[in-house]
């Protein structure tokens, strides 16, 4: 099991000399042989893993003496975007903009999400209408699969994932990311019979992948769209 020992209160984020509106988070791991650093490009955050006696002063050291490729890299990944009115947000695999309306409210089409202009935070409001939106669609897909299955999956919860798109516990439990609702329906579909077929064998077997074809059918182009198109989904921010 990784650990990390972040005690210390000089073991906070360092900001680049040369780019402060660029820093830098340090987790020091009693499995890091030596320093190393990570551009996550999913929402750009830059993680240097250090092991657990290297001193402060050479953690910054490390930190200004890359800070130039630091800084190349992270600008090479899309810009986050928080959203707000005129934000073009996926939804369901279509670009949909975000507007005001004077209803109380949140409303679909095929070109807007209209949230109230009665309530502020706009993003707030596109956050929970997306997650009602993914319960739905996900729960709709599970209990398909899993009835064609003829295994009943426990309960169903969602979260805000970065590492997995979905998980199925050995108790039936399955997780889903609600971001998911914003790639195309048939990933959507994908990752649920993924998940069910878990239900069955809990690994990633010749036998697992049959029953994830005999859920859904052919499913490459829908793995390889995650693959290709995942991370964008992340690079909305749903904070005003």
């Amino acid at each position: 099991m990784r650990r990390f020992f972040s005690k210390d209160p000089e073991n906070g984020p360092i900001v680049l000399r040369n780019y402060p509106d660029i820093s830098v988070t340090v987790r020091q791991s009693a499995q890091a042989k030596r320093m190393s650093l990570r551009i996550s490009s999913l929402d750009g955050r830059i993680t240097l893993t250090a092991p657990p006696y290297a001193r402060r002063s050479e953690i910054e050291g490390f930190v200004h003496e890359k800070q130039d490729w630091i800084a190349k890299h992270h600008a090479t990944l899309g810009a986050l975007e928080t959203v707000n009115y005129g934000t073009a947000l996926p939804i369901e695999g279509s670009l949909r903009r975000v507007a005001p309306h004077t209803g109380a409210r949140v409303q679909l089409d095929e070109t807007h999400l209209y949230v109230s202009q009665k309530r502020n935070a706009p993003a707030a409001q596109a956050q929970a209408y997306l997650k009602t939106l993914a319960r739905d669609r996900l729960a709709t897909a599970s209990d398909h699969y899993a009835a064609k299955l003829g295994r009943p999956y426990t309960r169903l919860t969602l979260r805000d994932t970065r590492s997995r798109w979905g998980s199925c516990s050995s108790d039936g439990a399955l997780m889903y990311s609600w971001r998911l609702v914003m790639a195309p329906p048939d990933v959507l579909r994908y990752v649920a019979a993924h998940e069910v077929a878990h239900l069955q064998e809990m690994n990633h077997s010749p036998a697992f992948w049959n029953v994830v074809t005999s859920l859904f059918g052919s499913y490459k182009a829908q793995r390889q769209w995650l693959h290709t198109h995942g991370a964008s989904l992340h690079h909305f921010q749903f904070s005003d």
